[in-house]
């Protein structure tokens, strides 16, 4: 029997890779989901058109009371949430999967949606399915990277990692949510004690193989709660940026007048800057990269450092937030069962099933370096 996956959001900038995939992955029948009928139908008729298969589709609103109804119809084993931002997002989608007894993942990278998604796991472990959040760059890739060379820790102190985006802009829904927090305060871990930093600010310049010198400000993710508890690290950062200059002085002079109040409703600004980035996109260089740098002690108990780095090429770097539920699916499809419950997306997937979904060794390489002594 096929196992059947609906895409919420199939036609969006996410959403539309994840689909890109799936309807060309053995064992595995599509459907897409959509609110608006003539985007749904445009996806779907490109879609079958190039891969030869037969997605399908389901128009309405995956937030609605509906839906659980139609899970059962359409007999669906998994749904992949894309329809963020998830900034302010309700857990509807997800809990009606746990009311149609569907296993649940999403792309969502927001802090609070993420990390709270645990107050769905006693209902989801009644109903048998697995609610898995934030099956995306962070934290399940972030997490897989840390997970593959753990062996060679006997302790970790501490772990620093980024996202250094390509010019290419992403949809107005992406440039919203990591706006969200611009000028507000993030909380960060510095040597065992709480400390706030301030979203999209503390501009810092990092020289990156391949990329050259980026940009790089205050982002808040759910890695900074699960960490500490996972790895036991007692110093955590993350910074994020894009690929132009530009657009990171922008961000941070955004998140300046937000903390002081010169401005109020970063929406409405997110979308002048989603259009300005736009029109820039074309002086960038294609390139992407996570990397995440790790200090610690061996396990023959000297100080112990490891920079790994994630490259992509051009402009493949939205494959690595969209293929981490790529790789999801395709492991439930051939038999993997997640355990049941909810919770951040971590420990479900590793390197080598992540980078097998995207399939794109020529733009995409995982470099991982290890060095005596702290830096």
């Amino acid at each position: 029997m096929s196992f059947r996956v609906m895409v919420v959001g199939g036609y969006g900038n996410f959403g539309s890779i994840v689909c890109r995939h799936l309807a060309v992955m053995p064992g595995v029948e599509l459907v897409l989901s959509g609110r608006n009928p003539d985007k749904l139908q445009g996806k779907l008729d490109e879609l079958n058109s190039q891969s030869g298969a037969v997605a399908e589709g389901w128009c309405g609103d995956a937030m609605g009371p509906e839906f659980s109804a139609a899970l059962r119809l359409l007999n669906i084993h998994l749904v992949v949430h894309t329809g963020g931002p998830f900034q302010g997002q309700s857990y509807a989608v997800a809990e009606s999967c746990i009311a149609a007894s569907v296993n649940y993942c999403d792309l969502a990278d927001c802090r609070t949606f993420v990390n709270g998604v645990g107050l769905l796991d006693e209902r989801a472990k009644a109903a048998g399915v697995a609610i898995l959040s934030g099956c995306s760059s962070v934290p399940t890739l972030s997490s897989a990277i840390i997970d593959q060379q753990r062996h060679r820790f006997s302790r970790i102190d501490v772990i620093e990692h980024g996202i250094s985006s390509s010019a290419k802009m992403p949809g107005l829904s992406t440039i919203e949510g990591v706006l969200a927090y611009a000028g507000k305060p993030i909380r960060q871990l510095k040597n065992g004690q709480v400390q706030e930093v301030s979203g999209w600010l503390d501009l810092t310049l990092r020289k990156m193989p391949q990329l050259g010198t980026r940009l790089l400000a205050n982002v808040d993710v759910p890695d900074m709660d699960i960490f500490a508890g996972r790895y036991g690290a007692h110093t955590l950062s993350f910074k994020a940026g894009a690929g132009l200059k530009l657009g990171g002085i922008a961000n941070g002079l955004l998140a300046q007048a937000l903390k002081v109040g010169l401005v109020r409703d970063h929406a409405v600004w997110a979308a002048r800057l989603h259009r300005l980035g736009t029109r820039f996109e074309r002086f960038g260089d294609g390139k992407s990269a996570m990397y995440i740098d790790v200090q610690g002690v061996g396990v023959d108990g000297k100080p112990l450092s490891m920079t790994a780095q994630l490259t992509a090429l051009n402009d493949r770097g939205p494959e690595i937030p969209s293929c981490a539920a790529v790789a999801l699916a395709a492991k439930m499809a051939q038999g993997y069962v997640p355990s049941p419950g909810a919770r951040p997306c971590v420990g479900e997937i590793s390197v080598d099933e992540y980078l097998a979904a995207i399939n794109d060794p020529a733009n995409l390489s995982l470099s991982v370096q290890f060095s005596d002594g702290q830096r």
